[in-house]
């Protein structure tokens, strides 16, 4: 991994289903994962998908930080972030996460920036777009 990378780590209820979940609806590869103490919860994972790496860690609201508003998005009300990934096929993207049990925000369509681009919301809360460039036209 590259040192200027930025990696999306999210805060997820239920992280140990929110992996199974992106191996089904975004062909993530699981790179690792470490435990917590509890036995239950994940303090740690790390994921490729489309290329990339996203970390994730369950909720542990025991551990809240003063004048931090971080968690999972059940908790803290819904998410500021939409992780976009750049597809070969936004439509095929975009089926294979709805039937894995994504909620429609955007069905695929062409946007007048030039792209083909639809959106989901997964089931722990998190805003994921995909999008490929529309062809030229001659």
């Amino acid at each position: 991994m590259p040192e200027t990378a930025v990696i999306p780590h999210l805060t997820i209820e239920g992280a140990s289903e929110a992996i199974a979940f992106y191996v089904a609806a975004l062909g993530a590869t699981e790179l690792a994962r470490m435990p917590a103490k509890d036995g239950k919860r994940l303090l740690h994972a790390a994921l490729t998908i489309n290329g990339a790496t996203v970390f994730l860690h369950d909720d542990f609201p025991e551990h809240v930080f003063p004048g931090a508003n971080f968690g999972a998005p059940p908790r803290v009300g819904g998410v500021s972030v939409t992780m976009h990934l750049r597809v070969d096929d936004c439509d095929a993207w975009y089926d294979r996460a709805m039937k894995a049990g994504a909620t429609k925000v955007m069905a695929p369509h062409d946007a007048f920036w030039g792209d083909r681009y639809g959106q989901i919301v997964d089931p722990f809360g998190h805003s994921w777009s995909f999008a490929h460039t529309l062809a030229a036209k001659a």
